[in-house]
């Protein structure tokens, strides 16, 4: 291992040390509860683009605190019925992508969902409406107001949201879902399946939200994590409400949530990650008490893991029966 990180036989062990707040089980079934309550008002317009063997459309639906969502949906034809399907989320500022990365499932005979994360570079919306500063990032956004107002308790239940809606699809069977993405990707394939217990597989990819004060004490809040370092510099310089902050971002830390995974699990990492460190991607899997599997790379860091897109579509096509 690296000189960054611990040995690979203490991450095997590693369980996290962010602190997790004594109500989390309480605030998660509370945020569950407002999504449920919150009417889905699903929306299907015809997309432009077009495939020979997959109608395309742009799917919208109501997230929590009055966001419009949009998401990609490729629905295959002249397939069985109902069929599997697979969801896919995109890094940390991105969208969505092209219809043609997504070809492949719908081929298949799987439905494809593609989340845009509101606020960030695809079409959902982010209505905003939190207490303080919003600069340079989403894991800040709300971290001075009420926790039930962080944005990204608002990102992993519209992740938890666009799963139930292609789950209640006449045509998509929902014991044969599954959930994939890298880094923030990553992270919301690993909050929507725990949220969503039903999805079936998953697979991340160096999960991002996890194990923020490893993070921290490391100093690798850069890059990814960097407004962490801008929060403290600018709001707390002299780190009196460190404890404070640290259990507040627990309520958004994927290690805290990976325990109420049911799902089978295919995890890709590169033990050189210097932007999610192994350690805090550990702190999440190692908490994981479903069948799962881990994929090392020991040379690689925060980039394209070869061949791993590939092992992730075999492993998604088991869900085809």
């Amino acid at each position: 291992m690296p000189l960054f990180e611990m040995p690979l036989s203490e991450l095997k062990s590693y369980r996290g040390i962010n602190p997790r707040p004594h109500d989390f089980d309480e605030y998660w079934d509370r945020a569950l509860d407002e999504m449920r309550k919150t009417p889905e008002e699903v929306e299907l317009v015809p997309s432009s683009f077009s495939a020979p063997f997959a109608d395309c459309y742009d799917l919208y639906f109501q997230g929590v605190g009055g966001a419009r969502i949009h998401a990609l949906y490729l629905r295959p034809q002249n397939t069985s019925t109902p069929h599997p399907a697979v969801l896919h989320f995109h890094g940390y500022t991105g969208n969505s992508g092209d219809w043609t990365d997504k070809l492949p499932y719908a081929a298949a005979g799987f439905s494809v969902f593609a989340l845009d994360c509101r606020g960030q570079g695809g079409s959902s919306e982010d209505p905003g409406g939190v207490t303080g500063t919003t600069y340079r990032g989403h894991i800040i956004r709300g971290l001075d107001g009420d926790p039930d107002r962080l944005l990204y308790r608002q990102i992993f239940l519209d992740a938890a949201r666009l799963a139930a809606i292609a789950m209640s699809f006449d045509d998509v069977d929902e014991t044969r879902v599954g959930a994939t993405g890298g880094s923030q990707g990553g992270a919301l394939t690993v909050a929507c399946a725990a949220l969503e217990p039903r999805i079936a597989r998953l697979a991340p990819a160096f999960p991002f939200l996890s194990d923020y004060r490893r993070v921290w004490e490391m100093d690798l809040a850069k890059q990814a994590y960097e407004e962490l370092t801008y929060y403290f510099k600018m709001f707390d310089p002299r780190h009196e409400r460190e404890d404070e902050i640290f259990t507040k971002l627990g309520y958004i830390d994927i290690q805290h949530l990976a325990g109420r995974i049911r799902g089978t699990v295919l995890w890709g990492m590169g033990l050189m990650d210097q932007v999610c460190p192994p350690s805090s991607q550990f702190a999440a899997y190692n908490k994981i008490s479903s069948p799962k599997d881990l994929v090392l790379y020991p040379d690689f860091g925060h980039e394209n893991l070869p061949r791993f897109q590939d092992s992730i579509y075999q492993f998604m096509m088991e869900l085809r029966r």
